[in-house]
């Protein structure tokens, strides 16, 4: 750290340091707040899309004696194409946005294979796109907590460093520029008897 000068300068330096300190802090605590409550929102809609995948797979359990079918149901018979996401923003983080999934499925025979391939494929579809979009609320979630460690220790660094240094630094001036004034004020006075004795 480089030495403080005691100088009007720097005490200038420190207290305009100090304004834009106390300017920054509020922004910086409000993001802080935006970040918290935005990743709690993103927790709660991925407890929802788990739920969500959840009752999906009840409901597909019954299928689960009709898969034991040979032949019917072949494991590349759904395919993801494409993963549909934008990019999105909060509070100043990039983040993905999920819009969906495009699939290919295999072609079959309608008449060879039992009427119930259709409904399973629409059902895979469904489990397939839920954990889609749990893998994006992931990546959001983990973007937006690396972006609060970030403000966090901004904020601690603004709150129990800068803030406090700064405050510390214009007092040591004051005190040091005050003790200037007053031995200018003694020097004066002891130069004026000396002068006054000598006329």
């Amino acid at each position: 750290m480089a030495k403080l000068k005691l100088t009007k300068n720097e005490l200038k330096k420190q207290k305009d340091s100090l304004k834009m300190f106390k300017r920054y802090l509020p922004t910086l605590m409000l993001k802080k707040q935006q970040l918290q409550a935005e990743i709690r929102i993103v927790e709660l809609r991925a407890n929802e899309v788990r739920l969500a995948k959840e009752q999906v797979d009840e409901s597909f359990k019954q299928w689960t004696a009709i898969f034991g079918e040979t032949g019917v149901f072949t494991p590349n018979i759904l395919r993801i194409t494409r993963i549909l996401t934008r990019e999105g923003n909060i509070a100043g983080v990039p983040i993905p946005v999920f819009d969906g999934a495009e699939f290919e499925i295999a072609q079959y025979d309608l008449i060879e294979t039992p009427f119930w391939l259709d409904i399973a494929v629409e059902n895979m579809k469904k489990i397939l796109q839920l954990d889609l979009e749990i893998q994006i609320l992931e990546e959001q979630k983990r973007r937006l907590k690396k972006e609060l460690q970030t403000t966090s220790q901004r904020v601690n660094l603004f709150e129990k460093v800068k803030i406090p240094e700064a405050m510390s630094n214009i007092k040591k001036i004051d005190v040091y520029l005050g003790d200037q004034q007053t031995a200018a004020v003694v020097r004066g006075k002891i130069s004026k008897r000396g002068m006054e004795k000598a006329s």
